[in-house]
């Protein structure tokens, strides 16, 4: 029989190290993001009793039709301008706006709930907005590439279910079509959940957007624009 000082050190030495008890989850790398700085944002003081801790990622489409008339950055900037203006909001309605070129740019502080306009409980969401209207056009397959790679980060980060990953007509039921069918359609049918699920665990998922949907739209969204 060992004293039990050795038993307690032969224990020591032969213990599992941590990596011996299971493989970690991978890192998820954030996704490139323009700043609100980098944008030009002009924010207005949001109250603290609109703080929220993150608990879904609710994906939206602008429900208008892109015609890359403008830049995704002005787009941006008139969004904010048009909410503070017309709806009282103090800051953009989504914390985070994705180009059709696949660019995403930084919205409200995650810190806070996001705006809406349809009835459902807004804190714990993290708004995620896609120009363009996908009941007319089809998303690029970079805008929706971004969304994938956005939604898997903050899925890590936040330590989000891919059960809570959803479209804007889940939260609000009967109130909107948003994000639109022909994004929809990845919700529906689970293929945008295994995309992020993919990057959780370390892979590169193929992302195909796909035939268009019988009787939904055919054209793809527009991404050449003029400068911001």
């Amino acid at each position: 029989m060992k004293p039990p000082i050795v038993a307690a050190l032969v224990a020591l030495l032969t213990a599992p190290s941590p990596a011996a008890e299971g493989p970690k989850s991978p890192a998820v790398p954030r996704p490139a993001i323009v700043s609100a700085s980098e944008w030009g944002s002009k924010p207005q003081p949001i109250p603290d009793a609109r703080k929220q801790t993150p608990k879904y990622v609710t994906i939206h489409h602008a429900g208008v039709l892109w015609e890359a008339k403008v830049a995704p950055v002005a787009f941006v900037r008139n969004m904010q301008s048009w909410g503070q203006k017309e709806k009282g909001w103090p800051d953009l309605p989504y914390h985070f706006l994705i180009a059709p070129d696949g660019t995403i740019f930084e919205g409200r502080p995650l810190i806070y709930e996001p705006e809406s306009n349809t009835k459902y409980p807004l804190s714990g969401n993290i708004g995620v907005e896609m120009m363009g209207s996908f009941e007319q056009q089809r998303p690029d397959p970079r805008q929706i590439a971004s969304c994938v790679k956005l939604t898997a980060w903050l899925c890590h980060s936040y330590g989000i279910d891919l059960a809570q990953v959803r479209g804007h007509k889940d939260a609000a039921s009967g109130q909107t079509d948003c994000p639109g069918k022909d994004f929809d359609r990845y919700l529906k049918d689970g293929q945008f959940r295994q995309w992020v699920k993919e990057i959780l665990e370390g892979k590169a998922p193929a992302i195909d957007p796909g035939p268009p949907l019988p009787g939904g739209p055919t054209k793809p969204i527009p991404t050449t624009t003029p400068a911001g």
